[in-house]
């Protein structure tokens, strides 16, 4: 048994992790990473990111409420992208 399929899976997510190493500043990592996350939890969702961010920043300048933030996440984006 070999885990080759779990690694060519989480491998672009350990690049993005080793790339914000050189972000300049700590902040500038951490929002490198939060962002890395988002592009990479889309594409594991089978959600192409850049539509996926792009409806998700919409939704909060269009004022999403802070409460309902679970309704921006990815898994939650295919169900109203479909219900639409």
């Amino acid at each position: 048994m070999d885990n080759n399929a779990v690694e060519r899976t989480i491998r672009p997510i350990a690049l993005n992790r080793k790339n914000a190493l050189f972000a300049g500043h700590d902040k500038g990592a951490e929002n490198w990473g939060i962002i890395a996350s988002l592009i990479e939890t889309a594409k594991l969702n089978k959600i192409e990111p850049h539509a996926y961010i792009t409806a998700t920043l919409q939704a909060i300048v269009n004022g999403h409420k802070q409460s309902q933030i679970k309704q921006l996440l990815p898994w939650n984006y295919i169900a109203r992208s479909n219900s639409v």
